[in-house]
């Protein structure tokens, strides 16, 4: 019978697990933007979320980013040719999208698309079997044929990405990165990204009641996650035109990823190795909610 492992025997084997455990994270939070497209495309419900409001944004969006393309990609090719040599071409296309970004996040994102992306989080939930963390923060029709229809008016403060002047200026503090060859155009959408991932999970942590103070403590656990997912949704976002759309299906796959999270929660024996603690459910009241208005269907 083989004798146990000893200290240095376990501290030398979890350093050698610890560079696949991180990788397998990594991955795993990446797919979920990817896996929510899937999701989003395969529940018609959700289509008029997209149609009533998304279609018309989408069209500005293409507006925006063809009055950007004719007016400043060209100079601005040529002055980063200069550092960049014929590579160019690939970092002045995404300090475009970058630009327009700034621009359609600043006028049009947080005041138009916020509520809708609520009702695709909600819903999602919902459909997988999260009824009862939705229902103390929502008025619900119960006998409605799908989640979307289900959905009423919030009872308490409702915001899945709520509106950041900081975020906007972040993106215009880092656009000059893609100015350095070869890193600086990873190294924009990897660092806005970031903060992307970060605020994905804002709406579970507000339907769980949770102070700023627990979702820090919540949001730095798992940072290491949250630059992967921000990352793919980010590289999504700089879509030009269909930016709007992946909105609405990476928080499908934000709800996905929270909806596995739960599942884990709910089921203490069946935790996997490494799970935290600070996945345990924590109740608060939250402060009184302001004027919401939007129709899911």
């Amino acid at each position: 019978m083989s004798s146990p492992p000893t200290t240095t025997g376990r501290r030398l084997l979890a350093a050698v697990e610890r560079p696949f455990v991180y990788a397998r994270r990594a991955l795993r939070a990446a797919t979920y933007p990817l896996q929510g497209i899937y999701y989003f495309l395969r529940h018609p419900d959700f289509y008029p979320l997209f149609y009533s409001r998304l279609i018309p944004l989408s069209i500005i969006s293409f507006l925006v980013y063809t009055a950007l393309f004719f007016l400043v990609f060209v100079p601005q090719y040529l002055f980063l040719a200069i550092f960049h040599g014929w590579g160019a071409w690939p970092t002045a296309v995404v300090l475009v999208l970058g630009e327009g970004l700034v621009i359609i996040q600043g006028l049009f994102e947080g005041f138009f698309v916020d509520e809708c992306r609520v009702d695709v989080f909600d819903a999602t939930l919902i459909n997988r079997g999260l009824t009862d963390l939705v229902a103390p923060h929502r008025l619900l029709f119960p006998d409605a044929p799908s989640s979307v229809k289900m959905l009423d008016k919030p009872t308490g403060r409702a915001e899945y990405n709520p509106w950041s002047l900081i975020q906007i200026v972040e993106l215009i503090v880092f656009l000059p990165l893609n100015l350095v060859p070869y890193v600086g155009a990873p190294a924009f959408i990897i660092i806005t990204g970031t903060r992307v991932g970060k605020l994905s999970h804002h709406r579970w942590y507000q339907l769980r009641g949770l102070d700023k103070k627990q979702q820090k403590k919540e949001i730095d656990s798992r940072v290491w996650d949250y630059i992967w997912f921000g990352t793919v949704a980010m590289i999504l976002e700089l879509i030009p035109v269909l930016s709007f759309f992946f909105l609405l299906t990476t928080t499908a796959g934000s709800a996905l990823w929270v909806a596995k999270m739960e599942q884990e929660r709910r089921a203490p024996q069946a935790r996997p190795p490494g799970f935290e603690d600070h996945d345990v459910l924590v109740e608060h009241e939250d402060e009184a909610p302001p004027a919401y208005h939007d129709d899911p269907v």
